[in-house]
């Protein structure tokens, strides 16, 4: 059934479709990223702060406590 769909589609086309279904996704995480870069207000970046040190100190509690 996938060989019948796939013999229809000239080679080309799929090629372009499988590059496009990585690039366009990729390219809105960027422009998403970029504008929360712009426009977090202060509070909301002093938070991801936060819970980024609180993540490293999980992590290294984890690590000593299987040591």
């Amino acid at each position: 059934m996938l060989s019948h769909l796939i013999g229809k589609y000239p080679p080309y086309l799929i090629l372009i479709c499988t590059v496009l279904s990585f690039v366009v996704p990729y390219t809105i995480y960027k422009i998403n990223h970029y504008l929360h870069q712009l426009g977090d207000p202060p509070w909301k970046i002093a938070e991801k702060e936060d819970e980024q040190k609180n993540e490293k100190n999980q992590v290294k509690q984890s690590k000593d406590n299987t040591s």
